[in-house]
């Protein structure tokens, strides 16, 4: 629909101001690592239904024939699977002369299956990766296959300022997906029985209307400290809100040191919220999907996570009815305000350059990254890279909330273990595992960080 074109086309206009942090100079990556079993599957037989709107990809039988594969994130319980299921099933009805294959993985040992394969050059021929240093340490390596040629064939359906966080030295090495904030879920049935209406607006409203919800015995939080990086969806928003966006991008870009007093504070604020009951002690040895099916279940008022999670809600259509996101309030209007958020443009596919095939794997990225695009924004997993074609009319009400925040919003601070460097990324994941489990404080955290980091 007009609307929902005019607010991506913003959105691509947005994003241009803060993605040129990432990529235009040398690349620095990160990773945190963790053990988990791997999910393979093999590509879906039925080809799923196309609304006679969607831009179709012509099959071709003039090519040679050639084997593809590809790692990604797409497990069964993640909120992508249908988009690359789909995408999938139509890119092999297009090209039958490629004989494709594809594995998924659970997010934290993909980070580490990834690194592992690059390291022993056992790379597929494409493969999902984070952008920004995530991407940039592949890049710098010299394992990653440039796609300045291919993309000529695509330029006028993606926007070049979706590819700033995929761009090294002034050449671009992946394919952009959806782009995703952290969003402020809020349970507002559980909201209602403690009188709101609505999401609280401000930090001292937010405080009171967690204090009214354990008064009323419904925890406030839930967050899953078995995956770290759903600790740091909480303490990222919390120090953003409190610092300011400049100040936090600058400290994950390492252009600024972690010995910054406002951040410090900010970590005692997060600490605070800990220490006050605000979130579920058995939190800490759960899963992030056990915290959503929670979530979900009535058991936590609000949920912090990112916003591909509007796909899940959306296809549960009694919870749908319940559910409202939002940002998170701020803390210190002094050097924060509202449209400062965590996130964007960060889900890349990209070509190894040990490919026999790069040259066409290249090619099929685009459109497999094109029509992964397509069906994740119709599912409601994200705002589009690509602009949007076809009837978008069933986006669902989550989604359309999400796409307003982001026209609407001022600067995007990258995911922390995406922005900073592996091993700095490693290092900061083991702090903020620390402050979540109440073994460090604001002062510790910035000290330590300051030390072992820069």
């Amino acid at each position: 629909m007009k609307m929902k074109r005019i607010a991506s086309t913003l959105l691509a206009g947005v994003m241009t101001l803060s993605l040129v942090a990432c990529g235009s100079t040398a690349p620095e990556p990160a990773a945190p690592a963790a053990d988990t079993t791997a999910t393979e599957t093999a590509a879906p037989a039925a080809e799923p239904a196309k609304t006679e709107e969607a831009t179709a990809v012509e099959a071709t039988d003039s090519a040679e024939p050639i084997s593809l594969n590809m790692w990604c994130i797409a497990t069964e319980s993640d909120s992508n699977r249908h988009s690359y299921e789909a995408a999938i099933a139509d890119m092999q009805a297009a090209h039958p002369e490629v004989t494709f294959t594809w594995e998924a993985f659970e997010n934290q040992s993909y980070k580490t299956k990834i690194k592992a394969a690059v390291s022993a050059n056992e790379m597929p021929d494409i493969f999902f990766t984070w952008s920004c240093a995530f991407l940039g340490d592949f890049v710098e390596a010299g394992k990653v296959y440039c796609l300045d040629d291919a993309y000529q064939n695509f330029k006028d359906e993606l926007p070049e300022s979706m590819l700033g966080n995929s761009t090294y030295n002034g050449k671009h090495y992946g394919v952009p997906l959806t782009m995703n904030i952290v969003g402020l879920f809020a349970n507002m049935e559980l909201l209602k029985q403690v009188g709101y209406d609505e999401i609280p607006g401000t930090y001292e409203d937010f405080i009171a209307c967690c204090d009214k919800l354990k008064e009323a015995g419904i925890i406030p939080f839930g967050c899953a400290g078995k995956e770290t990086w759903c600790v740091t969806e909480y303490l990222e928003s919390v120090i953003e809100k409190s610092v300011g966006a400049d100040a936090l991008n600058d400290i994950f870009l390492g252009r600024a040191t972690w010995a910054n007093q406002d951040v410090a504070d900010a970590v005692d604020t997060f600490q605070g919220l800990v220490n006050n009951g605000y979130f579920d002690p058995s939190g800490i040895g759960l899963t992030n999907d056990e915290v959503k099916n929670n979530f979900m279940a009535g058991k936590y008022a609000f949920y912090m996570n990112g916003t591909w999670n509007c796909a899940d809600f959306a296809a549960n259509e009694e919870f749908l009815a319940k559910v409202k996101v939002g940002e998170f309030p701020v803390i210190n209007a002094d050097k924060a305000k509202l449209g400062q958020v965590i996130g964007g443009p960060s889900d890349t596919l990209a070509v190894a350059a040990s490919s026999p095939n790069a040259e066409r794997a290249a090619e099929y990225t685009f459109e497999l990254g094109r029509l992964i695009c397509h069906y994740g924004y119709l599912d409601g997993c994200g705002l589009p890279a690509w602009t949007p074609y076809g009837d978008t009319s069933s986006i669902n009400p989550l989604t359309q909330t999400v796409s307003e925040i982001v026209s609407k919003a001022d600067k995007f601070v990258l995911f922390g273990d995406t922005a900073m460097s592996a091993d700095s990324a490693n290092t900061y994941l083991s702090y903020v595992d620390q402050v979540y489990g109440c073994l460090l404080d604001g002062q510790q955290f910035i000290d330590g960080l300051a030390k072992d980091i820069q």
